[in-house]
């Protein structure tokens, strides 16, 4: 099996999946159909929309015709960044959509959240997951391999952010600023390494390059894991004239093999690397795909590389998805528990919501998990019974990062204060140790830098986590609300604080509000497995699932059905979901990847 890139399939996917598949009739998605016509748009009641997150809307309560209430084209469990991509392109296809969700808001991971505190009579927004984000800012050229960009500029939406070009280092060498210029005379790699550190650098940089080409060259929204992938990526092969075939098939090896062909031996480079593999897709080096790291050599070290900060958090990203949903006559729909996806003759045909299990809410083309797959596999939310043994057991067999610790912070702060600060800092104790070490490496968010909406004026948010290195078995036997939970949630949020101190040294005088997340926290409230960072499927070992299973009319979106941890990898999920679960979705599909074109040679 091919490990494929986080970001996008690219040429070696087309002729060594896609062309075979074709010509020999095998592994097509089951979910077909024999016309290539996008199904009517039906009628939603005006009164049905309203303000996003303004209400906390439930289906069953809502006063519609049964025909529009209990039936849809396509049903979306989940509403995580790939769920709510998924559901987007399918609204905006023509299908009618459903997103149900459990939480009392959308977002999954990226949904934030607030604090009123009376003593200084204003609120506290904080995000629960991303930190980073690159490629979102309409007032730069997109880039076809970032699929959240893509969606959002297929839809019309904008996130409106702050761009930036610096984060800060602390590491056992010394304090630095990160910049494009890293890897440069007078960058970071020259203060530690010197010259001879510059020269491998560059080196790698330039190995770097047709890959980056590579994966440029086929834009995710291209993608769709069915036979018709031959017809809507097959217009970009063009693209891959200027570029080498066996070149490109490294992009599915672990990029440790390019850092070494490239003659990097010098141990700062190398840990640096790890530390940002590590950080990107919760494995070093050795196990990261190269494909990722090949887009994220653009976003982090051309020339003109940017940073962007949503403005008003993580949220902004899942309001703007919200309202292309919205404004297609989807529907949010939380507090919805889904109790069952239902499988009938082996196909999947609708869930059933926990609220109201005797009512079927059918899906006409299918039903897309944005579950985990240890969740979907393990928790009898479908009948594994309809799958092969090996299949349900080669999912749960998924292997996990571990979870990790968080702290959110609102703390008092001067605006002139805040821009002595970055808006990022990534920690790192001791190399030795290695980047997934207990309590060495830690990531801080600081984004009231350069956004004041998300504190009162004269205050700032932060949180501060540590990447996949919390062990889940330290609290799995632990009750919460007990005083056994509040010692160790201590206990294990003081290296945390620790970390602050080293940014902001009188950080405890100046709180107002603190909160610490812990694997519990993760595993309630954004119904993570084991609170996992995500999945740890090794490059070298393994292969992520695709978006189609052995079940028709069933689909998955996630991160644990697309190589890498974070944004880029769900979004792209669900792109592909959204794109494979008929063929009917191909016309529609050629117009979305024709409107792109077109802005993109505009």
């Amino acid at each position: 099996n091919l490990k494929l890139s986080s970001m996008v399939f690219f040429l070696s996917f087309l002729l060594l999946w896609g062309l075979p598949t074709l010509l020999n009739g095998l592994s097509f998605s089951p979910n077909t159909s024999s016309h290539l016509v996008p199904p009517t748009l039906q009628a939603y009641n005006p009164l049905r929309q309203s303000q996003i997150f303004a209400q906390t809307r439930e289906l069953d309560s809502a006063p519609l015709d049964e025909s529009i209430q209990h039936s849809f084209d396509a049903i979306v469990v989940g509403s995580g960044i790939g769920g709510l991509s998924c559901a987007a392109l399918l609204s905006h296809f023509g299908y009618s959509v459903a997103v149900f969700e459990s939480h009392s808001m959308p977002g999954g991971a990226a949904h934030g959240y607030s604090v009123y505190n009376k003593n200084i009579g204003g609120t506290f927004t904080f995000d629960t997951g991303p930190s980073f984000f690159s490629g979102l800012n309409s007032d730069f050229p997109a880039k076809s391999s970032n699929p959240l960009r893509s969606i959002l500029d297929i839809l019309g939406e904008e996130v409106k952010c702050a761009p930036y070009a610096t984060f800060g280092l602390k590491f056992p060498e010394g304090d630095f600023l990160h910049s494009p210029k890293f890897g440069l005379s007078g960058g970071v790699v020259d203060a530690v390494s010197g010259a001879r550190g510059v020269e491998q650098w560059r080196k790698l940089m330039k190995a770097m390059e047709p890959l980056a080409n590579a994966v440029d060259a086929m834009p995710t929204a291209a993608l769709r894991d069915d036979v018709g992938v031959a017809l809507t990526a097959g217009q970009f092969l063009p693209n891959f004239a200027k570029t080498n075939p066996l070149e490109n098939l490294k992009l599915t090896s672990p990029f440790s093999k390019i850092i070494d062909g490239s003659g990097v031996t010098d141990e700062f480079i190398k840990n640096w690397l790890d530390l940002l593999c590590f950080c990107l897709s919760g494995v070093p080096s050795d196990g990261t795909i190269t494909a990722e790291m090949a887009m994220m050599v653009g976003e982090f070290y051309d020339d003109d590389a940017i940073m962007d900060c949503p403005i008003g958090g993580a949220k902004s990203i899942v309001d703007a998805l919200v309202r292309g949903i919205e404004k297609n006559s989807g529907f949010i729909c939380c507090n919805s528990h889904v109790e069952e996806i239902c499988i009938e003759n082996g196909r999947a045909v609708g869930v059933r919501l926990k609220k109201n299990p005797e009512q079927l809410i059918s899906a006409k083309k299918g039903v897309i998990s944005n579950i985990s797959i240890w969740d979907l596999m393990n928790t009898g939310i479908v009948d594994t019974n309809h799958f092969p043994d090996r299949f349900v057991s080669n999912r749960k067999a998924t292997p996990e990062c571990p979870s990790f610790m968080h702290l959110h912070v609102g703390f008092e702060m001067a605006k002139h204060e805040l821009q002595k600060l970055q808006a990022h800092y990534i920690y790192i104790a001791d190399w030795v140790r290695g980047v997934s070490d207990d309590e060495n490496c830690a990531l801080v968010s600081i984004p009231s830098v350069h956004d004041d909406t998300l504190a009162p004026n004269g205050y700032a948010v932060l949180h501060i986590y540590t990447p996949a290195t919390e062990r889940f078995e330290r609290w799995e036997n632990v009750k919460r609300n007990t005083p056994e939970y509040k010692a160790l949630k201590e206990e294990r949020s003081e290296f945390l604080w620790n970390v602050l101190e080293s940014i902001i040294p009188d950080i405890r005088q100046r709180t107002i509000h603190s909160q610490v997340g812990t694997p519990l926290t993760h595993q309630r409230f954004l119904r993570r497995h084991k609170g996992t960072y995500g999945p740890a499927i090794y490059a070298s070992e393994g292969s992520f699932p695709f978006p189609t299973t052995l079940v028709e009319g069933l689909l998955l979106c996630g991160d644990s059905c697309f190589p890498g941890i974070g944004v880029p990898a769900v979004a792209g999920s669900g792109i592909i979901a959204a794109n494979s679960i008929s063929l009917d979705t191909i016309v529609p599909q050629l117009k979305v990847l024709q409107q792109l074109k077109s802005r993109n040679s505009g």
